[in-house]
């Protein structure tokens, strides 16, 4: 009896929680009726996923203006501002007041959509460095590729560079103890994000690092979609692996620092404030060209949903084109009013997606359940056949660009921690847009009519993944 009081009185007590937590309506009206109906799994799966983290910080506000101030005195005068009637600079103004994100000057911004390349660049990097290493990845395994990575790093770490690593525990399950406990014997400082135990039985549990980051001696960086896989390298469903990476020269590294540093500073509770991680540039290191270079980071601690908000003033702002690439399309219900609002004002929006899953068809057919929102507005859908796409990009108007780590999904827009590079430049803009349009001849476009002949069990199923998406 008095069990039946206690959990009546929990589930109560948790249904008023969720109801005072302010958050979208169907959101807090979906975990009611868990909580409700289901009391015994609801509680379980609201404690597990449900739970809003914005009353945290990763790290407290005088110890990130420690940072800021040592990225500020390294970088000098090239954190700059978009000019006045900039069409972006409304945008630009919204990230750095939301994220504390400046606009640098003065990078060489080199995009990757091939594995080997990027990684044999990315492995030349860190031989060269010579004061330290910041790796941080959601998937890091042990194969031939990642044991590549880590006998480099122990290598590094035995010559005296200082070399930390960050992997998400939850993303590498499988990977065996051994795979990083042979490179901490090496001398490579490995932290795992949110370890296994004993976040699996709290709200943590939910709380991943999605983020991509490798930062070489301040001035080299490189961020975007891809991981530390075979699979990155060799492809899947019998074809390649598509995806989008950059290698970033310049002071904008700076912010990628510090993004890590906030993140070792969450995982370890070490806070390392010392100026040598922020190194001023020197000739040797300026690049040649002026890319301009917005880090915009997005976590479930933040107070703002700053990846999502810049997407959205980014479509918004869209005129003449907008093209997006995605392996995962489940929008907020903000994207996807943005999406169609440009569709519907004659912007021509293209969104490409893959035509197989990674893993599981749950998330795929979710995807295309959108598919009855967008078509009807003039949006234009490609599904790519080569193999999988997992390219996290956008282009829009031959001026701005976006690649980064973050999916078209409630995961990677309001639970997962991000990292996206927004580009404020013409020639990065149009080198994109070609990349875009070359993948066209690899894809097949949706036609509007054929779609709405579709089975009806395949219209089903789209709508149950769909369903399904709070808790994905």
């Amino acid at each position: 009896m008095l069990y039946e009081i206690a959990l009546i009185l929990v589930i109560i007590g948790s249904i008023v929680l969720v109801i005072m937590e302010n958050r979208k309506p169907y959101i807090s009206l979906f975990w009611v009726v868990m909580l409700a109906v289901l009391p015994g799994v609801g509680l379980v799966l609201y404690l597990l996923l449900g739970k809003d983290y914005r009353s945290r910080r990763v790290i407290k506000a005088d110890e990130l203006a420690q940072l800021d101030a040592l990225r500020n005195q390294a970088v000098g005068t090239s954190i700059t501002e978009l000019p006045d009637g900039d069409k972006y600079a409304k945008l630009a103004a919204m990230m750095r007041n939301a994220n504390d994100s400046p606009i640098f000057a003065d990078n060489q911004v080199r995009i990757f959509t091939d594995f080997t390349p990027l990684f044999q660049a990315m492995l030349d990097d860190i031989a060269a460095a010579k004061n330290f290493v910041h790796i941080q990845f959601y998937i890091i395994e042990d194969d031939e590729v990642g044991r590549q990575l880590s006998s480099l790093l122990i290598r590094k770490a035995q010559q005296g560079v200082d070399v930390r690593l960050i992997f998400d525990s939850w993303a590498n399950l499988f990977v065996r103890n051994s795979y990083y406990d042979h490179m901490r014997q090496g001398g490579v400082k490995v932290q795992s994000f949110q370890k296994l135990l004993p976040s699996m039985f709290t709200r943590d549990v939910n709380c991943r690092t999605h983020r991509k980051i490798v930062v070489v001696d301040g001035h080299t960086a490189y961020t975007g979609g891809m991981n530390i896989a075979r699979r990155y390298r060799d492809g899947i469903n019998h074809g390649n692996w598509r995806d989008t990476h950059i290698r970033i020269q310049g002071p904008a590294a700076s912010q990628l620092e510090l993004s890590f540093l906030a993140d070792w500073r969450f995982c370890t509770k070490e806070l390392l404030v010392q100026p040598r991680f922020f190194p001023p540039l020197t000739t040797d290191h300026r690049p040649l060209t002026t890319d301009l270079v917005q880090i915009i980071t997005s976590g479930p601690m933040d107070e703002w949903n700053t990846v999502m908000q810049g997407l959205v003033q980014a479509i918004a702002q869209s005129r003449r084109y907008l093209y997006l690439q995605t392996p995962y399309f489940i929008p907020t219900h903000p994207i996807l009013l943005a999406i169609r609002n440009a569709a519907l004002a004659g912007v021509d929006v293209r969104l490409m997606l893959p035509s197989t899953a990674d893993r599981g068809a749950v998330m795929l057919y979710a995807s295309q359940s959108y598919f009855r929102d967008l078509l009807p507005a003039g949006v234009k859908i490609y599904m790519y056949n080569k193999g999988y796409l997992h390219a996290k990009t956008m282009v829009c108007d031959d001026d701005f660009v976006t690649i980064g780590s973050t999916n078209i999904d409630p995961r990677s827009l309001e639970q997962n921690f991000e990292v996206n590079a927004f580009l404020y430049d013409h020639d990065l803009a149009i080198h994109q847009r070609d990349i875009f349009l070359d993948d066209l001849r690899d894809c097949t476009l949706v036609d509007p009519a054929e779609w709405e002949q579709r089975p009806a069990w395949h219209k089903f199923r789209q709508s149950f993944s769909r369903m399904l998406t709070p808790i994905l």
